[in-house]
């Protein structure tokens, strides 16, 4: 049976912007970090203004909470959740919001759906409640598209290469709680979730992420370069 999802109530504080916002969900292993860099190779050759960035981390404050909570000491769930919190309120004002004013298409691995299914619902602390701490640190920014790809858990860890961080470690029936929810979310909020199978090719992955989000582009800015980006994900 699927986990219930609080029904969806558009913010009424977020603020209009002139580029888009795009996210990218899923498991660890699933191929976010990926997808994020393939997409933001074509945007920069369609001649956008590139932003791609990750949570937690995208900002220098950013990579200091994420040492601290993805490898730092033992954290209770609401520190957790908080520390999460700060990351995203920073990188919204400081990274996100900027850049969407001025146009650019702002790409992420991982956003506020991430809190409202690790935190929210594999750690209890309700996922009403995570999403409302999310909307208020960003004053209601929702991507305008969020690309879930989802990925059996266990496939998902046989994928990784480096040691296991933190929430890495949790059990498989945690990662399984997170994957339902993260397909609980997509279901409640179908026009704005991409739900894709990551086992698939990366380039079909690829190919189906830029269908759907083309019609959601602004005009191009006509800047030559390369994307921003920031460090991969799990440095």
């Amino acid at each position: 049976m699927s986990p219930e999802v609080p029904a969806v109530v558009p913010p009424a504080t977020d603020l209009p912007h002139r580029g888009c916002f795009v996210s990218f969900e899923g498991g660890d292993g699933a191929g976010k970090s990926t997808q994020r860099n393939l997409l933001g190779a074509w945007l920069t050759g369609l001649g956008h203004d590139v932003v791609l960035t990750r949570e937690p981390g995208g900002t220098p404050l950013g990579q200091v909470l994420r040492d601290a909570v993805l490898h730092g000491e033992d954290l209770d769930p609401r520190t957790e959740a908080l520390l999460y919190a700060t990351d995203r309120a920073h990188h919204v004002h400081r990274l996100v919001r900027p850049a969407l004013a001025r146009g650019a298409v702002v790409v992420t691995d991982r956003y506020l759906d991430s809190s409202v299914a690790y935190q929210g619902a594999a750690r209890d602390l309700g996922d009403g409640e995570i999403r409302d701490l999310s909307l208020w640190a960003t004053r209601g920014l929702l991507p305008d598209l969020t690309v879930l790809l989802d990925l059996d858990p266990a496939v998902g860890a046989g994928r990784r290469t480096a040691a296991p961080d933190r929430l890495e470690r949790e059990s498989l029936e945690f990662h399984t709680r997170v994957r339902e929810h993260f397909l609980a979310l997509a279901a409640q909020e179908p026009a704005r979730f991409l739900v894709l199978d990551a086992t698939a090719a990366p380039e079909e992955l690829h190919a189906a992420v830029r269908t759907r989000l083309r019609p959601l582009l602004p005009a191009p800015a006509g800047r030559a370069g390369h994307p921003a980006a920031v460090p991969e994900e799990r440095p």
